[in-house]
């Protein structure tokens, strides 16, 4: 039987939460850190990472009656969860990176994120008119007030870029050395602006933060997986799993061959494969299709 064509409503990156609500998904998610048995390996930028799956998560909850009905054994809360592990995934990179202190720091950062945020916008509303990006989406992103939410626009921009990049990077005047600094510079600055320190949240336990960050990404990589072998069953005639939930992990980006270089404010590593990770395993868009109508 022929596949239907493919549904046209496609999610796109978006904007992470503010630091306030980041702070608050991480000491809810704190106490499940210890739990984490298996550490997924980071090799796939943080931020953008983030970017996709807060903008993948209304596509999936608008499918979760079919969770309910057509795969019974679905453990929901990596669905309902998962917002929550993407902003304290956010959270806890954040808390992994050094700071930056001083004005002097503060001012330099902000003289580099304002100017780079306006080019790519403008850059962006282009594509969005000839309808290469979501134009909704890069509305939202204009309308982006403040230092907060110049550090977290150049993030949602730089997921947004990295997406379509083999598409456009022929037909933008942005460099992929912009994207990449994008991507760095916003959690670099969200850092310089004292985001790590939210009031009225319980500060997070000491300990190490790269390894706090590992298994915090665990938990959003898994719940994510989780969700995406589940749409690939539910949407499998439909074909449009990808759309609906793209892979957490970069399938291209404009990355040159031995450009993979490890950066803290990424969370790149030496030498990262393209596409690496979790973008082809079994019962995931693009791997094998689920079997039958549970997910273990």
């Amino acid at each position: 039987m022929p596949k239907a064509k493919p549904n046209t409503k496609k999610s796109s990156p978006a904007k992470p939460g503010t630091p306030n609500e980041a702070a608050r998904a991480f000491a809810l998610v704190e106490p499940e850190l210890d739990d984490v048995r298996e550490v997924v390996p980071i090799n796939v930028d943080i931020p953008r990472a983030v970017s996709v799956a807060i903008g993948a998560v209304p596509h999936l909850q608008a499918l979760r009656p079919r969770f309910v009905e057509e795969l019974p054994r679905f453990p929901l809360s990596q669905l309902d969860k998962l917002p929550t592990y993407a902003l304290a995934a956010w959270y806890a990179h954040l808390l992994a990176l050094p700071a930056s202190v001083g004005q002097d720091a503060l001012k330099r950062l902000l003289d580099e994120a304002t100017p780079l945020r306006e080019d790519l916008l403008v850059a962006a509303e282009a594509l969005s008119h000839k309808g290469i990006v979501d134009a909704p989406r890069v509305a939202e992103i204009r309308r982006g007030q403040g230092h907060l939410d110049t550090a977290n626009d150049l993030v949602a921009l730089a997921a947004l870029f990295d997406e379509v990049w083999d598409a456009v990077k022929n037909r933008t005047t942005v460099e992929w050395e912009d994207v990449e600094r994008a991507s760095r510079l916003g959690p670099e600055l969200l850092v310089a602006l004292g985001a790590r320190q939210q009031p009225g949240v319980p500060a997070p336990k000491a300990g190490d933060t790269a390894e706090r960050r590992a298994r915090a990404f665990t938990l959003l990589v898994n719940a994510y997986d989780a969700c995406r072998r589940a749409v690939s069953y539910l949407r499998w005639n439909e074909g449009d799993a990808d759309a609906i939930a793209p892979s957490l992990f970069a399938r291209g980006g404009g990355r040159k061959p031995g450009a993979g270089k490890n950066n803290a404010g990424s969370g790149g590593e030496d030498g990262e494969e393209e596409g690496g990770g979790a973008s082809a395993e079994p019962g995931a868009p693009g791997g094998e299709p689920l079997l039958g109508p549970t997910v273990a």
